[in-house]
């Protein structure tokens, strides 16, 4: 397997609840590389552009209401087959039907309140790390 970048959010529910640490150590634990990142407030702007593909979804008010209620964590990690082993360790959108050991059935909240995002495959992953990083600030 070749060693691959992707984008991972550690959501407002995560931060409120002080879980940044928690969350990164299972991510590296997962063998994935945290090579950028940041804290910030998302603004509206962002939260809009980042999520503009559910603009016509009945949820998109809310969820770029969630995203700028407390700081995310933004970050680029590296690691064999990056995206999909993210997504193995964030486990299912509902924590519900998420396998034991994963981020969201041990950490999540709720549906919405789902504690990370990840990138879907290595070509989304490309445009959501150029969204919040300049190529300087990831340092491998």
């Amino acid at each position: 397997m070749a060693v691959t970048r992707t984008f991972s959010i550690i959501k407002p529910d995560a931060t409120r609840r002080n879980l940044t640490g928690a969350v990164t150590k299972m991510l590296e634990d997962a063998g994935l590389r945290v090579v950028a990142s940041k804290r910030i407030h998302m603004t509206r702007e962002q939260a809009e552009g980042f999520y503009a593909v559910h603009k016509d979804r009945p949820f998109f008010g809310e969820l770029v209401d969630f995203m700028m209620s407390e700081p995310v964590v933004v970050q680029v990690l590296e690691g064999e087959d990056a995206v999909t082993r993210n997504r193995d360790i964030m486990g299912a959108t509902n924590p519900a039907d998420a396998a034991s050991g994963t981020i969201r059935k041990a950490l999540a909240l709720s549906i919405g309140e789902n504690t990370v995002h990840g990138s879907d495959s290595d070509e989304n992953a490309a445009i959501e790390i150029a969204f919040f990083f300049q190529p300087e600030e990831i340092v491998g």
